[in-house]
């Protein structure tokens, strides 16, 4: 049963059934054969991410000491990104309430140890679009707070298959992942066997990145 955390901040635990993850997990695991993780960099000081990612869709997101981007190839490569996996299509289709396809899909990789900090989502031309998260992998802690930093948060534990969407009056909440925890009950595919660790947690996040004005695909973003 879905629960509105906040204005706009939707959970949907277990959104994706053991055969979903199964599915996902499989079209994740070939995507990154397309497109290797690699570690991002923060802007300016160099310092890596403790996650690895990768991208599905026409845009992928990067960041490095240039700063936060979405361009159409992988960084390393210099290649497209593959498509976005059929599964998390579908998932938007039915999560989203939006009328556009999402244009880029962020594929977090966390090792046992690795976090990710309080950041907002705001790299986009049109924040009437949500933003659609789904977890794979280990359990992870997830905070959230308000439209500052400073605001006070609240957490809690997504699991494998879980939902969130992040739309609304908190499209620009501030929220990250403060650890991971052991799980025993992982299905094998969710562990992404070759790619994660074991205890290792996989996040797919989609997201519309320029504007739909209901007559294309009208990038509204110096997209390089």
């Amino acid at each position: 049963m879905a629960t509105e955390l906040a204005p706009g901040l939707i959970h949907h635990p277990g959104f994706l059934d053991p055969a979903a993850r199964q599915r996902l997990a499989d079209e994740v695991a070939a995507g990154l054969d397309a497109a290797p993780p690699f570690v991002p960099r923060m802007p300016r000081t160099g310092k890596p991410f403790s996650v690895r990612m990768s991208n599905a869709g026409p845009l992928g997101w990067v960041s490095d000491r240039n700063g936060y981007r979405y361009q159409t190839m992988h960084p390393e490569t210099g290649r497209p990104w593959p498509a976005i996996p059929p599964t998390a299509l579908a998932a938007w289709t039915t999560l989203a309430g939006y009328p556009a396809p999402p244009e880029a899909c962020l594929i977090n990789l966390y090792d046992p140890a690795a976090r990710m900090g309080l950041h907002q989502d705001r790299d986009e031309a049109d924040f009437s679009a949500p933003v659609v998260s789904l977890s794979l992998g280990a359990p992870a802690l997830f905070r959230f707070g308000g439209l500052r930093r400073a605001d006070p948060t609240r957490s809690i534990r997504l699991l494998a298959g879980d939902a969130i969407v992040i739309g609304g009056a908190s499209r620009l909440i501030f929220h990250g992942v403060d650890r991971l925890y052991q799980a025993t009950d992982l299905l094998a595919e969710d562990r992404l066997p070759g790619v994660l660790p074991a205890g290792g947690r996989c996040n797919l996040t989609l997201r519309r990145v320029s504007a739909w004005t209901g007559r294309g695909v009208e990038p509204s973003l110096p997209i390089s």
